[in-house]
C-alpha cells in the first residue's frame, strides 16, 4: 500500500541506522532528501539505489501537493533529513500535515534524534520537559526568554556553535547564573562531549574553549 514513510537517519554514527530504515529506503519508489549530496553519502554507504528528490524548507511549499498526488497514484515515498528525525527542527511537518489532510497514510519509523540522548544524559528531570528547538534570533527572542524564565519543566534547545555564547549569556540574564544546565555537543560522533553545571560555569567553559559541532542545551526548570 502506498504511503509516506518518515525515516530517521543517524545524527553522526552510521551504526545508529536501523535495519528497518535501510529496508524502507531500498523499497521506496522515491526518497525525499533535505540535501541530496549529504544523503547521497549515506545511501551509498548502505547500498541504497533508490532515486532521490530534493525536499527542503525553500521548496516544500511548492512541492507538497505534487508529492501527495504521487502517493495517491500508487507510489511509496520516504522522507529523510540530513540527520535525525524529519520534522524535528527540520523539513517534514508541512508534508505530513498535507498527507493527513488528504487521507494519505503516514508512518514514522523510530530512530535517531539529538534531543532525546541529550535530555536523558543531562541528569536533569526528564519526566516532564518542553522542546523549544532554536530560539528566535531577533524578533520575539526577548519575549520568549521572559516566558521561559517562569517555566518549571526542563527545557531543551538546539543551538549552533557560533551562537552558543550569546544564548548562554541570555540565559544568565533571564534564567539567572545559578540555573543548572547541560550542553551536549557532537552527539554520537568521535568528539562527543557533555558539560554540566550552572549557566555561569558553562558560559565560562565555552568562552575559554570555543565550541564546534551540533549542540543541544538542556536547562533545568524554575524551582517552585
Amino acid at each position: 500500500m502506498s504511503k509516506l514513510y518518515i525515516v530517521p537517519t543517524p545524527i553522526g554514527n552510521l551504526e545508529d541506522m536501523t535495519y528497518r530504515a535501510v529496508k524502507i529506503l531500498k523499497e521506496a519508489d522515491v526518497i525525499l532528501a533535505e540535501d541530496t549530496r549529504t544523503s547521497g553519502k549515506l545511501l551509498k554507504h548502505f547500498e541504497i539505489n533508490t532515486p532521490m528528490q530534493s525536499h527542503h524548507m525553500h521548496n516544500e511549499h511548492k512541492t507538497v501537493e505534487t508529492i501527495v498526488k504521487k502517493i495517491k497514484g500508487g507510489e511509496t515515498i520516504a522522507l529523510i533529513s540530513d540527520a535525525g528525525t524529519p520534522a524535528i527542527s527540520d523539513p517534514g511537518f508541512l508534508l505530513t500535515r498535507t498527507c493527513v489532510e488528504n487521507n494519505v497514510e503516514v508512518e514514522c519509523l523510530p530512530g535517531a534524534t539529538a534531543f532525546v540522548p541529550a535530555l536523558v544524559n543531562s541528569g536533569l528531570p526528564n519526566d516532564k520537559f518542553v522542546f523549544e528547538g532554536f530560539l528566535p534570533v531577533k524578533k520575539g527572542r526577548q519575549t520568549r526568554l521572559k516566558l521561559l524564565a517562569e517555566e518549571t519543566r526542563t527545557m531543551v534547545f538546539y543551538e549552533s556553535p557560533h551562537k552558543l555564547i550569546k544564548t548562554l549569556t541570555d540565559f544568565v540574564i533571564y534564567f539567572g547564573e545559578n540555573r543548572l544546565i547541560s550542553v551536549s555537543r557532537e552527539l554520537t560522533k568521535l568528539h562527543e562531549e557533555t558539560v554540566r553545571g550552572t549557566v555561569k560555569d558553562i558560559l565560562e567553559y565555552y568562552e575559554k574553549k570555543p565550541p564546534r559541532g551540533e549542540i543541544v542545551i538542556v536547562v533545568g526548570g524554575k524551582s517552585n
